[in-house]
């Protein structure tokens, strides 16, 4: 079975739920009283549709501005990119459209950007329409979803589709490991 093995980074600004999508992705737990991260987090998760495996190597950003300038290198290599915003935070969501424009310049066309409408749980007190958030991933260009890290909400799907999505190209195959006999050392050291 072939790995295919793709490299995320998860941005946005603070207290959207970034991390909180990335654990309910790979262990299926939500934690109301998530900590904040502080430089970047690192998990894996391989799923297996289409007869192959997909690993996703996530790299899980902090949101305060101090870590921004550390940011880059995260994304740095990466093939994919989920730009989270609150639906409950204009300001997220504000935040979140200054990362699609820095993505813009720093990162080739092929490279995948999904724009996440997080804690769809919480719709009464949104600040923003979903669809705000729908509009501006059409006009850019990016895959668009509605989550709630908290009860699940489209968790899976958005990771299952963006497996779909990503060119064949990009991906980084892996089919095991070979072996091979050592070679003889005919060198005194």
């Amino acid at each position: 079975m072939k790995t295919f093995t793709y490299k995320m980074v998860v941005l946005g600004h603070y207290s959207v739920g970034k991390s909180s999508i990335v654990l309910n992705f790979v262990k299926g737990e939500f934690n109301p009283r998530e900590e904040s991260t502080i430089g970047a987090s690192f998990l894996t998760k391989t799923i297996f549709q289409n007869r192959c495996a997909v690993k996703y190597e996530i790299w899980d950003t902090a949101g305060q501005e101090r870590y921004y300038s550390l940011i880059p290198m995260y994304y740095r290599g990466a093939q994919v990119a989920l730009i989270v915003y609150d639906i409950t935070s204009q300001e997220s969501f504000e935040s979140a459209k200054r990362w699609v424009e820095e993505l813009k310049y720093d990162k080739p066309q092929e490279f995948l950007k999904v724009l996440v409408a997080n804690k769809m749980d919480l719709r009464e007190s949104a600040m923003l329409d979903p669809e705000v958030g729908r509009a501006y991933a059409e006009n850019e260009g990016l895959m668009f979803y509605e989550t709630s890290a908290k009860t699940g909400h489209n968790i899976q799907k958005m990771f299952s589709d963006i497996a779909e999505a990503l060119p064949k190209d990009i991906r980084k195959t892996v089919d095991g490991v070979r072996l091979r006999k050592p070679r003889k050392n005919t060198f005194c050291c």
